[in-house]
């Protein structure tokens, strides 16, 4: 048995999974492509960026034939669906340089692993892009793809080989593995990596930044819904009617999330955006509440 930290913390996935061979060996595994490089860049941005917003991406690598993105998201984000199709997409757009030719030189395929899971509680999702016929024949003409993995999901109907990656994944989560029972070389490197002595002072701290950014959100949206459902009792109790007060709930939550939000733009230590993204807000309601 061997003590190690998370995988559900970036700077430790980012850690274990920015080593060229493991990367190699993931995407081997899920994609069946073999690639060729020897390096992983990790907060990969575009500049200038594609599109209003500044993608960030977690791991990023790309040979002669291939373009591959693995992120990693630890929460439970409702969008998540649409903020990866976002990514994937930027990395397609990045490449068209003239409307001479709307052609990809490079096959962009995204990896998305959802560590705390996903509502739809699937072991694998898939955004095909190549054209089909109406029979479900593809074209081969698009080769793009994007792969959604939840390692808590993995059951017996999933493939072998997706299967010890995402069972080695899970197992991570409460700090010990017997690396006895994986087989795949470049899952034990990944063990080594994470290896709870082998983890810098500044990952730690890293990790406890995200833990805290993670309870300071759970908190808040709890203290949130807790104003929401008082203030959605009265507005409910108004009414007078049991559809009256499932509506102020609503309502109420509603209301309890923003007057959180305007406790945080009043302290100043978070950005609108953070705040958004802590609050389940828009950045333009947040932005609204500022200037109110």
């Amino acid at each position: 048995m061997k003590q190690v930290a998370s995988l559900r913390y970036g700077v430790i996935f980012k850690k274990a999974f920015g080593d060229p061979e493991v990367f190699k060996g993931f995407v081997r595994d899920f994609l069946g492509i073999k690639l060729e490089i020897d390096k992983v860049e990790t907060e990969k941005t575009f500049d200038p960026p594609v599109g209003r917003v500044a993608s960030r991406f977690d791991l990023y690598a790309e040979d002669k034939k291939n373009r591959i993105i693995v992120d990693i998201q630890h929460e439970r984000h409702e969008d998540h669906y649409d903020r990866f199709l976002h990514y994937h997409c930027e990395a397609l757009l990045e490449q068209v340089a003239t409307s001479m030719s709307y052609r990809h030189n490079l096959k962009v395929f995204t990896l998305v692993v959802l560590t705390s899971g996903d509502r739809h509680k699937r072991d694998i999702a898939v955004i095909d892009f190549d054209p089909r016929d109406l029979k479900g024949n593809a074209l081969g003409e698009v080769p793009h793809k994007i792969l959604y993995i939840c390692p808590k999901y993995a059951n017996d109907e999933t493939p072998p080989a997706y299967r010890e990656w995402m069972r080695a994944i899970e197992d991570s989560m409460d700090g010990i593995v017997d690396e006895s029972e994986y087989a795949t070389s470049e899952i034990r490197k990944v063990f080594q990596h994470i290896e709870k002595d082998s983890v810098s002072p500044y990952d730690r701290a890293k990790m406890f930044d995200e833990y805290n950014q993670e309870e300071l959100k759970r908190k808040t949206k709890e203290e949130g819904r807790q104003e929401g459902r008082e203030e959605g009792i009265r507005e409910g109790i108004k009414e007078g009617i049991e559809k009256g007060i499932e509506k102020g709930i609503e309502k109420g939550i509603e209301k309890g999330i923003e007057k959180t939000a305007r406790k945080l733009l009043l302290c100043g230590k978070l950005t609108h955006e953070q705040i958004a993204e802590v609050t389940g807000l828009s950045p333009e309601r947040v932005k609204e509440l500022s200037e109110k």
